[in-house]
């Protein structure tokens, strides 16, 4: 019987030829060989990673080109007040409008337009957005437009003439819009009333009363007219205190008329610009220097003519200021005020009539 052939085992190489068996002499070759490879591994990996990054920022992209084309979108075309797109209006300053080349800060215009819409809902239970006050609704919007764009323009004549707001001004101007015939509230009443009646915060209220002091402050320092009429006013009344007889005797320049008027008994702390507490301040017929009221329409002159206890009766001379509306009107017919928001102006025009 034939023994049967033995048979070797062949020795294994790998298809380059190199031999699969790792020993002392070939680790490292074999080693290199490994590494080899896996960088057909590795560099499809980056590939492909790199790829990634770049589609990340693609969607991120396409994600903010979205956003930013939903919020303007809401804000232009719809005109949303909401309470979210006017906090995305407090951290991103967006323009409603333009005055003179100077940007009018949407914020601006939805802080006063969201206060009156907010009082005339909660306050008088009137919804401006039915179709039976779309009038008021547009009225509004116009009042609260045309107020940001006095704001923004004061602001530019401000920062052209250095003229500031200081923050003892701004807590003055508090202190007596807390003051009211029967005391002074507390400053939390106070921030309680502010916001259950316009919705403001204490700091939104303080930003509204700053901006309101700055156009008074730029109105005062423009009117070189009304310094002008009060100087001949506190001229002739040193020969004649007849307060209508002075009035009259002033010339008009255009808008700027002098007029004069007396007030019944009112409280010496009665809201009108601070004219009541001057006269209490008074003796009988006696006559104040020029002053500023706290409204910041013009300078006033006033007399006591009667006191009796906290109440108080004057006459006065008012002196207006005029120069600042005159150039915005000035820039609304040169066409240097730009509105990105369509806001009625034949609808105010005739209820503006009608009051």
């Amino acid at each position: 019987m034939k023994k049967l052939p033995k048979f070797r085992r062949k020795k294994q190489v790998d298809p380059e030829g190199h031999s699969a068996r790792i020993t002392n002499e070939t680790v490292a070759e074999h080693r290199k060989r490994v590494l080899a490879g896996g960088r057909r591994f590795k560099y499809p990996v980056q590939y492909a990673r790199h790829r990634l990054v770049i589609n990340a920022i693609i969607i991120a992209i396409i994600a903010l080109i979205t956003l930013a084309g939903v919020i303007w979108w809401q804000l232009y075309p719809l005109q949303n007040s909401s309470t979210f797109f006017y906090r995305i209006t407090k951290a991103v300053p967006l323009p409603v409008a333009s005055v003179d080349g100077y940007p009018v800060r949407y914020s601006d215009y939805l802080v006063s337009f969201r206060a009156i819409e907010h009082y005339k809902q909660h306050k008088e239970g009137v919804s401006l957005r039915s179709g039976d006050y779309k009038e008021q609704l547009e009225y509004y919007r116009r009042e609260s437009l045309n107020g940001a764009i006095a704001d923004a323009y004061a602001e530019k004549i401000a920062k052209e003439r250095n003229i500031t707001v200081s923050e003892e001004q701004i807590n003055e101007a508090l202190d007596d819009q807390r003051a009211s015939r029967d005391g002074v509230t507390s400053q939390e009443t106070y921030d309680a009333i502010v916001l259950d009646h316009y919705n403001w915060t204490p700091a939104e209220a303080r930003e509204v009363t700053a901006a309101s002091l700055l156009r008074q402050e730029v109105a005062y320092a423009i009117d070189d007219l009304a310094r002008t009429q009060r100087d001949l006013v506190v001229k002739k009344l040193n020969a004649n205190s007849d307060f209508s007889k002075v009035a009259q005797s002033i010339p008009p320049q255009g808008d700027a008329q002098v007029t004069s008027g007396v007030v019944p008994l009112v409280p010496r702390n009665n809201q009108d610009g601070g004219l009541a507490s001057m006269a209490a301040r008074l003796s009988d017929n006696e006559i104040s220097d020029p002053f500023r009221s706290t409204t910041g329409d013009g300078y006033y002159i006033v007399k006591q003519l009667e006191k009796d206890g906290d109440r108080v009766s004057y006459a006065y001379i008012k002196i207006p200021l005029t120069v600042f509306d005159r150039q915005l009107k000035e820039l609304q017919r040169n066409d240097k005020i730009k509105e990105y928001i369509d806001v009625s102006t034949s609808t105010v025009a005739r209820l503006e009539v009608k009051e």
